[in-house]
Parts: structure tokens; sequence; C-alpha cells
């Protein structure tokens, strides 16, 4: 295994640069004193950033890309075998990594490593973190799955031995991480395409969370199934959140963090009594919807207070939070209706986002769905139908494939098919422009309409705003 010496700064090629965790290590490396250059599909705003400060994108993958001066290349996961460029730096013998292995060297260099991992909610919490590292000074390094307003971007270099980073399970990626302290939001069965089942899941978390240090810290939800499969033998310290505030998920003994008295003010947003063991600490406001990131402020929470950051900056912190792009986005209004955008690709992700719409004012609720990936739509095809059937509308795009080639036995229609089973109005249209034309036909001055999925969905509600 190649490590590298970051006092003795090289050469790095990205093969796909344009992914937002491999922009952000890139944008890292050129920081601190690398020569980056790095490929991708196409332009984005995101590869124009990169070369507004310098870096070398070249656009089309091709083996000319890699020069004899580049002593590194980094990759992602999507990158396949039979990549030109992928095939040119091994041809050249030059030394190859992954994304994951580049950010777990790039941790060892900060005493205070912080890792956030979960099916769900990995961006939201990470931010909120990040954010009350920051209303404290603490100067923290954050590399963030999202782009956050308050970094302007995806990464920030920081000056101390602070360091926050989402921490994603596909592929076993943060098997390579080096945190000194991690927070799990919640194991549940995903990424089906690599785990075989979610008994598969927790095991890898297991392994994560034995990465730790005796001198570490383990922030963990108490109402995950079992939690004391991921405490028994741990060597170092840990905390519990719950959203029950008589859970005792350990040994009988209480969650450390628990919220009481939830509430929403008038546009949806959470606030409620924080507890920390059993009694009461201070009361929280929330700037962002739904009780699902009253959840994931729980281990923000915990995890500052490990650090003695006062309640106050917490608080201050937490309620200057008002979300990530793709995570329930106010886009704009068009002819009286609100559009909102969310990334939610997964049951759980869609019900959350659904609920929290709820309690945004509103007369109906349409939800424009693109399903992202052949086997994560396949797997949990009943649990997608019940999940959207809590909007009032759905409309259905075709299948997002990214990494995966249509199998030929699943697609959009079987979704809408389940949920006229069960009662709801679904339809299904062909194209970004067919839906459109739709929406325009069909929404009404007061209704809520949510792009909602992991692909270029995003397109049809700013489409429709001129944008």
């Amino acid at each position: 295994m190649y490590h590298i010496n970051f006092s003795n700064p090289i050469k790095v090629h990205f093969i796909g640069i344009g992914g937002i965790s491999m922009s952000g290590l890139a944008e890292l490396l050129h920081t601190i004193g690398f020569t980056v250059t790095g490929s991708d599909a196409k332009k984005s705003k995101i590869t124009e950033h990169l070369e507004s400060l310098g870096i070398t994108v070249f656009y089309g993958q091709r083996a000319s890309n890699v020069t004899p001066d580049i002593k590194l290349a980094v990759y992602t996961t999507a990158v396949k075998e039979t990549n030109p460029e992928y095939q040119a730096v091994i041809r050249t013998g030059i030394p190859i990594m992954d994304r994951a292995e580049l950010l777990g060297q790039v941790m060892l260099n900060y005493s205070d490593a912080i890792a956030i991992a979960g099916t769900h909610g990995k961006t939201t919490t990470t931010s909120m973190l990040s954010l009350i590292l920051l209303e404290a000074g603490l100067d923290p390094t954050i590399s963030v799955g999202g782009i956050l307003d308050n970094i302007k971007g995806n990464i920030r270099i920081g000056h101390s031995e602070h360091f926050i980073t989402e921490a994603c399970e596909y592929t076993n990626s943060f098997l390579k991480f080096n945190p000194t302290k991690s927070i799990i939001l919640n194991i549940e069965a995903e990424h089906l395409d690599f785990f075989k089942d979610i008994d598969d899941i927790r095991r890898s978390f297991l392994l994560f969370v034995e990465r730790l240090p005796q001198n570490g810290l383990l922030v963990i939800n108490g109402d995950i199934d079992n939690v004391s499969y991921f405490t028994k033998d741990l060597l170092c310290p840990f905390m519990t959140y719950s959203m029950n505030a008589s859970a005792k998920p350990v040994s009988g003994t209480a969650a450390h963090y628990t919220a009481a008295n939830i509430e929403y003010d008038a546009l949806g947003h959470g606030h409620y009594d924080l507890m920390e063991n059993g009694k009461l600490l201070t009361h929280i406001e929330l700037n962002v919807l739904g009780i699902h990131n009253i959840s994931n402020s729980l281990p923000a929470i915990a995890l500052a207070r490990s650090l003695n950051i006062s309640l106050e900056m917490i608080k201050k912190a937490l309620f200057s939070f008002t979300g990530t792009e793709r995570r329930f986005q106010y886009k704009g209004e068009v002819g009286g209706v609100t559009i909102i955008d969310d990334y939610a690709h997964h049951p759980t992700e869609v019900v959350a986002t659904l609920t929290a719409a709820k309690n945004y004012p509103h007369k109906t609720t349409w939800c424009v769905f693109q399903p992202h990936t052949y086997s994560r739509t396949k797997a949990f095809l009943k649990e997608f139908a019940s999940a959207l059937s809590l909007a009032d509308k759905i409309v259905l795009a075709d299948i997002y494939a990214a990494r995966e080639t249509n199998p030929g036995d699943i697609s959009s229609r079987d979704l809408q098919k389940e949920l006229i089973k069960i009662g709801k109005d679904a339809y299904y249209l062909e194209s970004f422009d067919d839906i459109e034309n739709f929406l325009l036909q069909n929404c009404n001055n007061g209704d809520l309409l949510i792009t909602m999925g992991a692909g270029d969905v995003v397109t049809i509600g700013e489409a429709l705003l001129g944008m």
C-alpha cells in the first residue's frame, strides 16, 4: 500500500474529480501544496470551481490524460477497470488508491478526526456538527457530501487538529478510515447490490466501530436494533442518544441524550427540550423541518459536549443551520406552487421528507419521484410504494441507472402499479418534458411540489422556475 508523505507534495491525478468527495479531496491537496489534475465526463459547477483554483481538469477520460510526472492516481468506486485512464495508470506502474484510502490517510494528520456514519442523515449531521465547531472557533477541516452554504461548498480547510467527514458504508469504504471519534446514526438495509443482507451491513458497521482507538469516542443511536452488539466489546468510551426519552438501550442504562416535548412552528421547524442523562438541559430550536432532523441534531450535540463546547454556542449554531443543497431545499415559487427539491432515494428517507412536508403550509402535495438504481427499486418496491403514499399525488420518472445497467425486469411502471393497488393517484411519464407539461396543467395555487431522488430530477423543478 502506497503511503503519502504530506510534507513532501507531489503531483496527484484524480480520475472522476467532479464527484462531491473527490473534488473536496482534490481541493484539500491543492491547498496544502500538491499539484493536482483530474478528469471527469463533463463540465459542472464543481469542476469549474476547481479550475478557478488553478487545478487542471480534463473533460473526457482518456489515456493521454495520464502523464509521466504523475506520482499518484486516485479513483472512485464508479471507475471501472476498463476505464482508459485507470488502465494507463496500471500499465505505467503509477501508484493508485481509491478515494476512501486517500481520505483515511488524510485523517491520520488530525488528532481529532470525526467520522459520521449511518444509512441516512450523514450530510445533515456532518453539517450541523461542522457549524457548531465553527461557532466555537475550533477552525475545523470539513469534508461534507453536499453543498453547505455556510462554507460555500463541500470542503473547508482549517488549521487545527479537528477534521470532520462523512463515512459511507458502500463497498466498505469507511473501513479504510482512521477516525478518533465516530457517530453512527442508523443501520438499515441499503446498498443491497453490494451487501448480502442487513446482518452483513451490521458486521461492516461493527468493523467500523472497532477502528476506534482506546482514547476515542463512539456516539451511537440507541434506537438501533440490539445496539449492545456494537458497544459490548468496545475499548473506548461511548454515548447513546435516543428519540425515546425513556429508552434504556444498553444494559438497562438510559440514553445519554434524548429529545422531549417535541413541537413544530408554523413552517414545520422543530424545537424540543434537550435531556442529558434524564434531566432537562436546555431548549433547542432548529431552522430545518422534520423529526428526522431533531434526531440528527442529538449526536451533533453529544459530540460537541464531549469537546466542552458551550450550550450557547451549540444552540446558536443549530439555529443558524438552514439545511444543505438538495435536502428539502426551497427552489422557488411559480404560479403559487412552492417547489422543493430533496435527495431522498431510500424508503426511510422518503418517509422522513414527506412526513416533514405535512407540517409545511400547503394544499396538495405533489411528489415527482425518480427511483435511483434498478437494484434498490427492485429490492424495496413495496416499501417505496408505501413511503410515497404519504404524498397526495405521485409522478414517476424513469429509474436513474447511476452505476448500473438495465436488467430489464424492473421499471417505474412497476412502482406505479404498486401505488395504484393501494389507491394512490400515481402517474408515469416517459420524459422530463412530459412531466413538466403535466405539472403545469395540474398543479394549483397553494400546492407543494417536491422533486425527489438522487439523480437529475432536480432539473424538472428548475425548468418550471426558468432557472
